[in-house]
Formats: structure tokens, sequence, C-alpha cells
């Protein structure tokens, strides 16, 4: 058994820990990095490149089929499906060297390909090592999480982690769970030329704004995918090609393949956390502002530590473990100004608090600005000019933002900017944007939020009229 002493061991090589183990090994720290699975973790492999990657496959599709509007004959388009995967596998290996063992051990990581588990407080084995750290960050991430469905064990079925390595195409794919997973799975599925229906036990795209959420329903709807809302799966049955799903309310859907998206659950049951005395809750391991685990040597970040599962909340974490663990800086994790997107077409983004959360904490206080798609010029050039963008406004200061169009994933970057430096909505009217731009949008609303003040205010027509006759 060799045993290494290190300043800082990193478990999991996902997005947060290869960030902390690069930025801490570049500022002179001595690091071990623990993988035993892929490096790049549920992103890079599973998650976020692939996904994106099969959504641009089912654009270029999607746009052969609809130019006529743009004077563009339409073409039904040639689809291979195990091609389409083909891009998927070589977006992904173009990537992997950035994330590679090569690379770190190149930086002056000592990389172990090993799962890691606690053997005590200070001490964790991976295969033939113990390692000593004076500081711990788990970063093991989450997995899909698959509900004891009866009769799901009897049929084969597809999840994030094996959905990109299908070859063959689905004529009927169902999936189960209508979040963002499902429903950008969904769209790209239909798109390359599946039957979709997706089929949730609440409400499609629940955790988003649902003014917002409708937008992209329709659209997604009017694309073709069926979408059975408050259809709680009771039963599956079948075999492989013919799947039935049965819902609590006597609803039945067949389909050839099944897709499992009903959520995440936090990766810990390797780490054996009782002999490093960190407490979990449902969600994962419990952590305090700083990122702490009840045990104050050891850290968690991203998926695992049970808050926002988003690879850039990962990153973020990163950096507030390098000023805290490397530093000994006081820094605290914030979620108000953390941004997500789900990328169907239109887009669904949101930053800060929704318009219900706002108007429940702040009552009277709340304005909202709003500002439709249809009325920006670039929108209209393009014909997208389904959907809009809504800033909760709270004493001159906007408290979150929902968009729900074109690019609103990176329309929204602006909002985040504002939240996590607590800009005035004056600030954000002042910025100059290219024409025509969708960017312009946010100027727009930031003046919709302006307009009612100059515009419809007497007081203000009083004093120009005033200043009008004393000019020369």
């Amino acid at each position: 058994m060799e045993r290494i002493k290190t300043d800082l061991l990193v478990i999991g090589a996902g997005s947060g820990g290869l960030s902390v183990a690069a930025g801490a090994v570049q500022m002179g720290a001595k690091v071990v990095l623990l993988e035993g699975h892929k490096m790049g973790g549920d992103c890079l492999n599973y998650g976020c490149v692939p996904s994106k990657a099969l959504i641009a496959a089912g654009k270029a599709a999607y746009t052969q089929w609809h130019a006529e509007k743009y004077g563009v004959a339409d073409q039904k388009p040639k689809v291979d499906y195990a091609a389409a995967k083909d891009h998927v596998a070589d977006v992904i290996a173009t990537i992997a060297p950035h994330d590679s063992v090569e690379r770190f051990e190149g930086l002056g990581v000592h990389v172990i390909t090993e799962f890691g588990r606690f053997i005590s407080p200070t001490e964790v084995q991976a295969g033939e090592h113990v390692i000593t750290a004076r500081r711990i960050v788990i970063a093991t991430g989450s997995s899909p999480f698959v509900p004891p469905i009866p009769g799901l064990d009897t049929v084969p079925y597809e999840t994030n982690e094996t959905i990109f390595d299908l070859r063959e195409q689905p004529k009927h794919l169902l999936i189960i769970g209508g979040g963002p997973i499902g429903m950008e799975m969904a769209q790209a599925h239909i798109r390359l030329g599946s039957k979709v229906t997706v089929i949730e036990g609440a409400k499609a795209l629940g955790n988003d704004d649902p003014e917002m959420a409708d937008v992209v329903l329709k659209n997604l709807r009017a694309e073709g995918i069926e979408i059975a809302e408050d259809a709680l799966a009771k039963e599956i049955s079948g075999k492989a090609g013919d799947i039935t799903v049965t819902t609590e309310d006597g609803r039945s859907f067949n389909g050839t393949h099944i897709l499992m998206a009903v959520g995440r659950k936090s990766n810990i049951d390797k780490l054996d956390l009782d002999k490093a005395g960190i407490k979990t809750h449902p969600r994962g391991i419990k952590v305090d502002d700083q990122l702490k685990t009840t045990n104050k040597r050891v850290y968690a970040i991203g998926d695992v530590a049970g808050g926002l599962q988003f690879t850039h909340v990962a990153g973020y974490h990163a950096g507030v473990i390098i000023r805290s663990a490397l530093f000994g800086l006081p820094a605290k994790q914030r979620t108000d100004h953390i941004p997500w997107a789900t990328y169907t077409d239109p887009e669904l983004a949101q930053v800060g608090l929704t318009e219900a959360q706002a108007r429940k904490k702040h009552g009277r206080d709340l304005e909202v600005a709003r500002f439709e798609f249809s009325g920006n010029d670039r929108a209209i050039a393009e014909r997208k000019t389904d959907g809009l963008i809504k800033v909760m406004v709270v004493k001159g200061r906007p408290v979150g933002a929902s968009i729900a169009g074109p690019q609103a994933g990176e329309l929204i970057g602006v909002w985040a900017l504002a939240l996590a430096n607590k800009l005035k909505m004056s600030q954000i009217a002042a910025m100059v944007a290219p024409y025509p731009t969708l960017g312009e949008v946010n100027k727009r609303v930031a003046g919709a939020y302006f307009s009612p003040r100059l515009f419809d205010n007497p007081k203000v027509k009083k004093i120009v009229g005033l200043v009008q006759r004393w000019l020369p």
C-alpha cells in the first residue's frame, strides 16, 4: 500500500473537480486527483456536451425541412441516426484532451485513476494508495435517478448515460420526465425523425416560470411532440421494441424505446462518508455556506452538494474553494445570481427570482418589465419572434429575469452579471447594444421599465415644457 501526503485531495474529475485541481496546482499547492470512471465527468461524456451536439444535429435537419419561409424550398432531410451519433462522439473526443489525465499530469497534478473512499476523517483509499490530505474536496457529481416503477426492470431502457451510444434510431421514443433533459432529448429526436411522447407526472418544465414554459411547450407540441402532463407512471410492460407505459389515471402509451429522465441522484454510495464524520441529506452531502461538510477539512462542490445541479455551478463552487482552502480567505457561496437554461428551440433561461417568487417575497414593491421578441428587428428578420423577456425589479434593481425565446441562454448572461454585481436598471438602460441583434431585448426591457416614468409622467412633461420655453 502506497501512502501519499498532499495539500489538497480532489475526489472526482468532473467540471468542479478539474477546476479546483487545475487552479490549486498552478498556484503552488500539491494536488492529488482521483477519478474512477471517465475524466471530464458527466457533463463531457453523458450530459451537456453530447446533448448539445445531438440538438445541433436535430437543428440541421429541422432547418432543411422548414426553409420555405426564407424563400428556400423545403427539403425532407435524409437522417442517418448512427452518423448523428458519430458527430456526438467526435465532439466529445475533440474536447476530451482538455480534461485528460495527460493534461492534468502535465500541470503537475498527481492523477490516480481509481475510486476513492474514506477510511478516516483525513485519509482516503484509492486502489493501492492511501492519501492523507490537509484539505479534501468531494466533487463526485450525480447520476440519473431511475425510479422503482413496477415492470421497468423487465424492459430495456435508456438514461442519459446510454442514449448517446444508441445507434438504432427509436421509431417511437417514450420519455419519462418532462424536465430540461427530457424536453431537450424529445425535440432532438423528433427533428431527427423519431416519434416522441413525453410522460410527466406533474407539469412539464415545472421548475420554470409557467408563462415562459408555455412558450416552449407550445412550440414543442407544434413540432409534433406529445406531452402528457399529470401522467404519473404506474407500470411499464412489454419487450424490446414494444414497450407500454400505464399511468395512475389509466392512460396508456406505447413505443419502441424508453428514456428515463426523471431527475438526478448524488454520487455518494462509494465514499464511506460515515468514516469521515460527513453527514448527508436526501439530495446529497450537507454543506454550509462555505461549502464545508460536517468534517471541516472536507468540502463538497457541484451536484454532490445537493443544490443547483448545473456544470457552471460546479465551476463557480471551484472558485469559492480556491479562495477558502488555498488562501484562507472568507468565501461563501451565493445562489441568487446563478442562471440556468434549457436548450430547446426556443430556449428557456432564468436567473434570480421568477415572477411568482418575487411577488411572494417583495409584494407591492415588485415591478415587472416585459418585452416581446416580436418587437425585435433581428428576431423578425430571422422569423424567430415567439417569446418574451421579463425582468423582476425592486426599487430600481433587478432581482430576477426570465427569458423564453431564441438564444435565451446567451441573453440571460447580462442579467446574471446584473444580479452578481447588484446593478441598477438604469445601468442596463445605459448600455448601447449593436443593431440589429437579439441582445437589444435586454436594453429594450430596461427601457420598458423606464417608459412609464418618462413618457406617461405629467411632471416630466411639465418640466420639459418649462425648459423648452426658456431654451434659446
